[in-house]
């Protein structure tokens, strides 16, 4: 019997439950605990930077302030001092990025793989931290996706299986005759084995994808001033982990209700990787359906695994030996030869065999090859094996993903879950 923990069971939550929120509690002190770091690390680097642009600005102002011929040397300095101080956030109309809400931004998109790229650390020891603190980040943030699909699908699972059992049910007990509590018995048995199909959950993903993403774009369309369009073009670059950083919320100095907006910002973000991040593993499952079936319908031999040629290392066993017809030197009269039974190297092949004694054996009168001798025993290896397998399939209750083998992570989760339209023989 497992053991149960107190503080799961003072408060009546599943250990899977309280395993998902304990990490949610642990992935936000350590996006905290990494803003504080990097807040620490880069600031002093970042006003340096922006004091040094100050002044080259300045100097070319003072320089040039009175005549109208700018030498290409300066002017080129001056872009691209520009061109750093604006890569960097530098410039007036940016606010500082290692401020304590930058960091933890920064953090945000590296744990969650978006890397947008408008922010990076200037220093050595923050990239150095960067390293070391992206490994275990980015490890515990894609377990979060996880148990977080694991949920999602189990909810969505839940209420399609509702909902599939009421018409079934309402479709089978119709009439004003009496119920047999019988048919009532052979339904329920029947649904409990019911999964909701692939593409059902993966429409409905779709649809509370879309539904995130219209709500951001038009909190962002509003906010950063940016077109319908592009706020929507920075939400699936954002929510997919793309992040190409040619868009990028929070840079501005002021915003109306900038803690609001912030708040707003984070959830969204969080929400809508979630999302996408589910309907991408529910879309792996369809295509590998798909190509199941294109490779079902070429019959593509060459992708079956070829099977293991023989190796003819097998002696004859006593009660099997047959003597071997040999013909005498006049050629009329066969003489019966006496088989040699002698030790033969295990790592011996069929392919190496050296015709020794014009018999085309080695080092012996006669031998047999494996499968010639498993046939006289009456066993197929095939079967065995096959039988050894499905039994170890059966105690561990586990299940074959078709051509991708055992599956994993997000995929082990949706094969549990749903239910997959094609099966291999």
């Amino acid at each position: 019997m497992a053991r149960t923990n107190k503080c799961c069971a003072i408060i009546r939550m599943k250990e899977d439950n309280a395993r998902f929120i304990l990490l949610a509690f642990f992935i936000l002190f350590y996006w905290l605990m990494g803003a504080t770091i990097f807040h620490f690390l880069e600031k002093d680097q970042e006003k340096l930077e922006r004091e040094e642009y100050t002044l080259v600005l300045n100097n070319f102002t003072m320089k040039y302030i009175d005549t109208n011929i700018v030498k290409q040397e300066d002017f080129n300095d001056l872009l691209e001092s520009h061109e750093y101080a604006v890569t960097k956030g530098l410039t007036a109309k940016h606010r500082d990025r290692w401020d304590f809400s930058g960091a933890f931004y920064f953090v945000g998109t590296v744990v969650s793989t978006i890397g947008f790229g408008m922010t990076s650390p200037s220093t050595n020891e923050g990239k150095v931290f960067l390293i070391l603190y992206g490994v275990p980040g980015c490890a515990a943030t894609i377990l979060f996706f996880n148990l977080f699909l694991e949920r999602l699908i189990t909810f969505v699972a839940y209420v399609l299986k509702e909902w599939h059992r009421r018409n079934v049910k309402r479709r089978a007990l119709v009439g004003n005759g009496p119920v047999d509590q019988r048919i009532v018995a052979e339904i329920d048995e029947e649904l409990e084995r019911w999964k909701p199909s692939v593409y059902r959950v993966m429409v409905l993903l779709g649809i509370a994808a879309t539904i995130i993403a219209l709500c951001a774009s038009a909190m962002y369309s509003y906010v950063e001033e940016w077109d319908y369009f592009e706020s929507f073009y920075f939400c699936f670059v954002a929510f997919s982990t793309i992040g190409f950083g040619d868009y990028v919320t929070s840079q501005k100095t002021d915003y109306d209700r900038t803690a609001l907006y912030r708040f707003g910002n984070f959830w969204f973000l969080v929400a809508g990787v979630c999302c996408i991040y589910s309907m991408y593993n529910v879309g792996s499952i369809v295509i590998k359906q798909f190509l199941n079936f294109v490779l079902k319908k070429l019959e593509c031999r060459c992708c079956q695994k070829p099977r293991p040629r023989p190796r003819r290392n097998a002696i004859t066993p006593g009660h099997m030996r047959q003597p071997v017809q040999r013909t005498g030197s006049a050629g009329s009269k066969k003489i019966p030869k006496k088989v040699e039974v002698q030790d033969v190297d295990s790592n011996y092949d069929s392919d190496t065999e050296v015709n020794h004694g014009g018999d085309g054996r080695r080092n012996s009168g006669e031998m047999i090859s494996l499968k010639d001798f498993l046939a006289h025993n009456k066993v197929s290896l095939a079967v065995m094996q096959k039988k050894l397998y499905d039994s170890q399939n059966n105690q561990n209750n586990t299940r074959s993903n078709g051509a991708l083998g055992m599956p994993v992570g997000g995929v082990a989760i949706l094969n549990d879950k749903l239910q997959e339209t094609d099966r291999r023989d």
